[in-house]
């Protein structure tokens, strides 16, 4: 259980004011459809997540030795920084919009999340805990959890949070995490 709620709070913390949730809120501005853009949010997480997840997991097991427990830890520790620098926004690609809703959120939320802050947190947090499915859970609670409120209140939600913040505590989880593999 440890696995899964360390992996929904750091990716909870680390998706606000990520790129991914000025998507969603760039979505429901756009088409006001929030049933329709979650359920894109939660397919495209957990395919990305599962694919990313299981990418930790095999990697690790390719250095089952003591410094990639090190090299791990200080992942965390570097994930932890660049959790404090915020995300630009991307302009969005319109030309899904012709596949309907669902299927343009799936495909922005994929691409959006490539290379991301939550995904590399996913695949750190699947190599630290050597669990795929409970990591992919968590994370993609974690997302649903940063992204659904956007969806709900949009843009009155998310002008007044304090961004810093919550960039802050997810910088925190992570170096936490880190240090705490470095110790034990």
């Amino acid at each position: 259980m440890e696995q899964f709620l360390i992996s929904t709070l750091t990716v909870t913390l680390a998706e606000i004011g990520d790129k991914t949730q000025l998507l969603s809120l760039f979505l429901i501005l756009k088409y006001k459809k929030p049933f329709q853009i979650a359920l894109g949010i939660l397919l495209a997480t957990i395919l990305n997540h599962l694919a990313t997840a299981y990418l930790g997991v095999a990697i690790s097991d390719l250095f089952n030795s003591s410094y990639f427990q090190y090299f791990l830890s200080l992942s965390f520790v570097l994930l932890g920084i660049w959790l404090l620098f915020p995300d630009k926004e991307d302009d969005v690609d319109n030309r899904f919009d012709q596949f309907g809703i669902f299927a343009a959120t799936c495909v922005l939320f994929f691409i959006a999340e490539l290379g991301d802050k939550t995904q590399f947190a996913t695949a750190l947090l699947a190599s630290q805990f050597q669990s795929i499915w409970l990591v992919t859970l968590g994370s993609t609670l974690g997302m649903l959890l940063a992204n659904i409120p956007v969806l709900i209140f949009g843009e009155a939600l998310i002008k007044p949070a304090p961004l810093k913040l919550f960039r802050a505590l997810a910088a925190i989880t992570a170096i936490a995490v880190g240090i705490a593999g470095f110790i034990l």
